[in-house]
């Protein structure tokens, strides 16, 4: 500041401050008080700027940093200038007690710096500010002289956190939710939250009674141990569930709806009894559905509380709740304002009928049922709406489904976020969309199911956000990685192959490509198989899934074999999908295959006759089967055409599959035939009738033919339809169709044939159909135990031979002579139950049932029981 400018400044500082004297000269000089006054105004509206121009021409001392200090102290400032004495400046600050946290880190976290002044309410935020950062334990500020003293106490660093008395929780469970970890800076207030996120652990668990204590064991070096000891409590289970204001259905039926049950001793494998406040007002969501879908347009769910007894053991669960009255339909219309689809069109997709009950789930499947064939009709932006009328005097519901066009919405952006493992073109070609496609509602669904489908991911989401133009939308998709590779030990049992052992070693998202690669093998009783697989499900980065294997079987007596057989080879894989429900499979297999031990060396002497004389015969098998022995070359090309439509492969309540195959044997080796099976399955839902989504009828069937192209063809009985186990319960695995037969011994035989009494082989044929009717349903009281309960009628035949050779003439053929028996169209047919346990050791199914139809001398087989478990 300049002479002339700091003169003006402090004649004005003295005019405020002996004011009273200053106009007293003023007057004595003749100046008018008029005049007077318009002297001081002027000099109290100039003063700021003047304050202002000084300190525009003040040289700058200060670095970038020091000047924005200044500036906040001037503006603070501004209105009451004055000049700071050097005593009451901040020259210096000095750190103190800091070991592992660097001074220029504690300085970046003061409010204050030097140059500024010693001022109480920045001191104070600085000391804040301190604290919050949760490193330090003590902050002390102290001042000697133009020095600010920064005394501090660090906080002690985590050495390891443990768990003591928790068992219902594992260590890692409890880890992945605290904030505090290892190693980490400890704080109370951390401690503090972690006990409460542990108890809501236990809270959904069902144990509302755990108490949780931290202990902090304090080590060398500033390092601490954080003990939480646990005391898990009992779990809190329901043991009431009660329904007020229910008319219409009983409590028991709404019991069935909600997926919250009363404790009962058989409950040990499930949690259903366990309290959870989430579960109930998801219960609260299912009553109203189950309310809507039964015709109860106007149910309110008023009230859904649980209640804790008084010696905090059991709760008590109530649902309040107004049905309203029941309405049906009345008018069902379309209304389309899409160009290009009609009225008329849209009626014949309208699944519900007029005067039948109001179903809010039917309604909205319906309308997304027409809404997707919409957009794969190329109109991807048309919106199928429902719009319903009641008119509560005549308890009608008039619905419309609007059909609009919608925004038009194309995809400008897709992240992909959280795949560790799984490279990006993976995850993108499953996905329904790409940048730059038009988007629809239904894409978010099909993006969700196919990466889940995947097996990859433990969770999938897809978020959507505007894009850069309001026709734009930008994606993310958000998955978490789980193991895919997988080494299991199994053991079991199956009527089929008898007690069994089972190793595999795999893994499914190979370095994260999505190649599945995997050892297999199995030791059962009457059967020893190893496989190695390879399966690329994006062969050369197109649509295209390729595949190879190298297997071994052996087959000791099964029950449909009175030999052995082995078997090695190669199999080739490929695969396409036309879209999304059409996809077709091609396989070529070359394998070496044996038939042995024709003649088990069992003994059998005639009562009468030779077998006095000592002349006793081999129980042997039948001439059909010993002209089946020795090696044989295959060398076959498979299809396979499938249309899915089925709403779950895994376990379809709804939809239909149907599937064409064909197998083309002869290129080389030496058996040469064609062989074609034509099958299919629908699915019926039961929900409208029983209001369960548990009730389900499967309706199976198939027809298969088989046919040789050439006379040189081997003709092995190995490659033959079989009929009865699987495909026909109640019978015999094979035990339905041609075998042969023989006759009792007695002097000597017939011709010289002399086979054990009563044996017969089971020889295959060329043509077999089955039908199947099942009804799956839930099985009483077994819902939380994982079991569901069947009935079934199942139906089929299985006829024409095809040898090498018959031997049905007694005077042409002599000894080798052996009629046929059980080759026939003639329809065989059982009924029975069965259950399905997805118990803790593993998937049980059990099938009971009892021929209603059958032929002379088919083999019946009543029960069949199969469970195992991978370990």
């Amino acid at each position: 500041m300049d002479s002339s400018a700091f003169d003006e400044v402090e004649l004005s500082a003295r005019i405020w401050e002996r004011g009273i004297p200053v106009l007293s000269g003023l007057r004595s000089k003749g100046f008018r008080p008029v005049a007077v006054r318009l002297v001081l105004l002027a000099s109290a509206c100039l003063f700021p700027a003047v304050c202002h121009i000084a300190e525009a021409q003040t040289p700058r001392h200060h670095d970038a940093s020091h000047s924005a200090s200044s500036k906040r102290k001037v503006s603070s400032s501004r209105h009451t200038p004055r000049i700071l004495s050097p005593d009451s400046i901040i020259q210096s600050i000095v750190i103190k007690g800091n070991s592992r946290i660097e001074t220029g880190t504690v300085l970046s976290y003061m409010v204050v710096e030097p140059g500024d002044a010693f001022d109480k309410n920045d001191l104070n935020r600085s000391i804040k500010t301190l604290y919050a950062t949760g490193l330090f334990r003590d902050v002390t500020l102290q001042r000697h002289g133009g020095t600010l003293i920064v005394q501090l106490v660090e906080n002690p660093v985590v050495n390891r956190i443990v768990f003591e008395g928790n068992h219902a929780l594992k260590d890692n469970d409890i880890l992945r939710e605290i904030n505090l970890k290892p190693r980490a800076v400890f704080s109370s207030q951390t401690v503090a939250s972690d006990r409460q996120k542990i108890l809501e652990l236990y809270a959904k668990k069902a144990r509302y009674g755990a108490t949780v204590t931290p202990q902090i064991v304090r080590l060398s070096n500033n390092r601490v141990d954080v003990v939480f000891q646990i005391n898990e409590a009992r779990q809190t289970l329901v043991e009431k569930i009660a329904f007020v204001g229910n008319k219409s259905f009983t409590e028991s039926a709404l019991a069935s709806v909600v997926s919250s049950k009363e404790t009962a001793w058989y409950r040990f494998f499930s949690s259903a009894d366990e309290y959870n406040p989430e579960r109930i007002r998801y219960d609260a969501e299912l009553l109203r559905r189950h309310y809507l879908h039964n015709g109860y347009v106007d149910f309110k769910m008023i009230d859904a509380t649980g209640e804790l007894s008084p010696d905090h053991k059991t709760f008590y669960i109530t649902f309040t709740l107004d049905e309203g009255p029941r309405y049906k339909l009345a008018k069902i219309d379309v209304r389309s304002d899409v160009h290009g689809v009609t009225n008329k069109m849209l009626k014949n997709h309208i699944e519900l009928f007029a005067d039948q009950y109001y179903d809010g789930t039917a309604i909205q499947n319906n309308a997304n049922d027409m809404q997707e064939w919409l957009q794969e009709s190329g109109h991807p932006f048309a919106l199928v709406r429902t719009e319903i009328a009641r008119n509560p005097e005549k308890k009608t519901v008039n619905l419309l489904y609007d059909v609009v066009q919608g925004p038009r919405v194309y995809v400008e952006r897709l992240d992909i976020n959280g795949n560790t493992i799984t490279r990006d073109p993976v995850i993108r070609r499953n996905l329904p969309m790409a940048e730059g496609d038009a988007y629809t509602p239904y894409d978010r669904k099909y993006a969700k199911v196919g990466l889940q489908d995947m097996g990859y991911f433990k969770t999938v989401t897809v978020d959507q956000t505007q894009g850069s133009a309001p026709d734009k939308t930008n994606l993310a998709i958000n998955v978490t990685e789980k193991p895919t590779g997988e080494f299991s030990l199994g053991g079991g049992y199956s009527t089929d192959v008898g007690v069994m052992g089972n190793l595999g070693l795999k893994q499914h998202n190979l370095l994260g490509t999505g190649v599945d690669a995997g050892f297999s093998g199995t030791v059962a009783y009457y059967e020893k198989q190893a496989d190695l697989s390879f399966t690329d499900a994006n062969f050369l980065g197109r649509n295209f899934v390729a595949g190879a294997d190298i297997f071994y079987m052996q087959n000791t007596g099964q029950t449909y074999q009175s030999y052995d057989e082995d078997q090695y080879g190669l199999s080739l894989r490929m695969g396409y999908a036309f879209n999304r429900y059409l996809s077709q499979s091609w396989t070529y297999t070359l394998s070496n295959r044996k038939v042995s031990h024709t003649h088990p060396g069992r003994r059998w002497c005639g009562r009468n006759g030779p077998g006095r004389e000592g002349w006793c015969l081999d129980d042997t098998a039948s001439i059909y089967v010993q002209d089946a022995a020795g090696w044989t070359l295959l060398s076959q090309l498979s299809t396979t055409l499938t249309y899915d439509r089925r709403d779950n492969a895994m376990d379809p309540h709804s939809g239909y599959v149907i599937r064409a195959t064909g197998d083309f044997a002869g290129i080389g080796g030496n058996s040469k035939y064609l062989r074609g099976k034509f099958s299919g399955a629908y699915y019926i839902p039961l929900d409208r009738l029983t209001a369960s989504h548990d009730w389900t009828i499967q309706l199976k069937g198939g027809v298969g033919y088989m046919g040789d192209w050439s006379g040189s063809s081997n003709r092995s009985i190995i490659d033959n339809f079989y009929l009865g186990g699987e495909n026909l319960r109640g019978f015999l695995q094979g035990g339905v169709g041609p075998r042969s037969g023989h006759y009792r011994c007695s002097e000597g035989g017939r011709n010289g044939y002399c086979p054990a009494a009563g044996q017969e082989d089971l020889l295959g044929g060329r043509f077999m159909y089955t039908a199947s009717f099942q009804l799956n349903y839930p099985f009483p009281y077994g819902e939380s135990l994982g079991m569901k309960g069947r009935a079934f009628i199942d139906a089929g035949s299985l006829t024409g031979t095809r040898l090498k050779r018959h031997y049905t003439s007694a005077s042409q053929d002599g000894a080798k002579y052996t009629p046929i028996n059980g080759n026939t169209y003639t329809p065989r047919v059982a009924g029975g139950l069965g259950f399905s346990w997805k118990s803790p050791f593993g998937l049980v199914n059990i099938d009971g049932a009892v021929p209603i139809h059958k032929e002379h001398g088919d083999r019946v087989y009543p029960l069949r029981f199969g469970f195992g478990q991978q370990f």
